[in-house]
């Protein structure tokens, strides 16, 4: 839909597909690539549109970039988000190199996507060309009119050199917008689903890919209130903070509360969901501001912790030489666990994200 629209529009175009499957052997997992699916979708679309294609390979870009850094973050004992460096590692990252590489200079501004986002301009200060080619202008990353699809969560980690080069066609429509536009054009992908999951394992199974890459070392199951041993489990890293699937105990439902990475030691709990659980403070680092403010400077402190549409107003304050700050939400959640991105608004633009650390002492 992205693509039509722009053509409807005038623009000169060219598609890519990016290729970043990688080369591994699940068991019983998949009866035909799935890449080659997508590409057939994709290729249907163009023909349809008649717009060149061109297929370009950044497997190796993807592990190394993305896959390498989920696998590490897991072993830490932390929680990952591929989706937001296949962002800005690969589809706005090394895709650009590319560009850059193999296109005269002048031969392409932009990049779009179909990511539920919209980019806004507004004036800047006199002196200042906006970082967008000289024009006084900056350009702003704003929530899409969808704001459950919301995408600028997974956004956040771009630059903004980066950001200068994008566009979001269909961040000013719903999602139910998006599949009529599709219907009415009969597009080759009008009745497919939405994609699932981890970016970068579409159909392999989750506890496969991590036994495959950090094996597996048995451990205790703990009751978080009793102490109380109730089992035991194949590894820490295949749990998440939060997380019920794969407990395997009776008399539950069962959740995991916290982890002894040193040990191997997951501490769960029938009762994770109660109010006494939830915090509304939490710390994190490695600051990444997209829009000329930071978060301490926003008129209208919103974030996210998560994808989708929950969001907490919320208070901001350095602390450690201005490496660490403290955010203290408006309500509550039991979702802050370490790796985990939050993201920072000012009213509805997207001004930037951080690596949550954990719980302040």
């Amino acid at each position: 839909v992205a693509l039509s629209l722009l053509k409807q529009a005038g623009h000169n175009l060219k598609a890519f597909y990016l290729q970043i499957w990688f080369e591994e052997d699940f068991e019983n997992t998949w009866n035909s690539c799935p890449w080659e699916q997508d590409l057939e979708f994709v290729k249907n679309v163009c023909e349809q549109l008649e717009v060149e294609l061109e297929v370009v390979p950044l497997t190796k870009e993807y592990w190394s970039k993305v896959v390498t850094y989920s696998i590490d973050e897991i072993k830490a004992g932390c929680t990952p988000n591929p989706d937001m460096m296949c962002n800005s590692k690969i589809k706005f990252g090394a895709f650009v190199d590319y560009l850059d590489t193999s296109y005269p200079e002048g031969t392409w501004d932009r990049v779009a996507s179909g990511h539920y986002a919209r980019m806004a301009k507004t004036e800047t200060e006199e002196g200042d060309d906006g970082g967008n080619g000289g024009d006084g202008q900056k350009r702003l990353l704003c929530m899409s009119k969808d704001q459950r699809k919301d995408q600028t969560y997974f956004l956040a980690g771009l630059r903004p050199d980066q950001l200068d080069k994008c566009m979001f066609p269909i961040g000013c429509f719903a999602k139910e917008e998006v599949r009529e536009i599709a219907q009415s054009m009969n597009l080759a992908n009008k009745d497919r689903k939405d994609s699932q999951g981890i970016c970068f394992l579409g159909k392999v199974n989750f506890d496969e890919f991590i036994e495959k890459h950090l094996g597996c070392e048995e451990g205790l199951l703990i009751e978080d209130e009793t102490k109380e041993v109730l089992g035991t489990h194949k590894g820490y890293w295949f749990h998440t903070i939060g997380q019920r699937r794969g407990i395997g105990l009776s008399h539950g439902p069962w959740y995991v509360s916290s982890k002894d990475i040193s040990k191997n030691i997951v501490y769960i709990s029938r009762n994770y969901h109660v109010a006494a659980r939830k915090r509304s403070n939490f710390l994190c680092s490695g600051f990444n501001w997209i829009a000329n403010i930071t978060a301490a400077e926003a008129e209208n402190l919103k974030c996210k912790v998560r994808h989708g549409p929950a969001m907490y107003d919320c208070t901001f304050d350095l602390i450690d030489e201005s490496k660490v700050a403290r955010v203290g939400i408006k309500g509550q959640d039991h979702g802050f666990a370490p790796g985990q991105y939050v993201v920072f608004y000012n009213g509805d633009i997207c001004i930037g994200s951080a690596v949550i650390q954990g719980m302040p002492t």
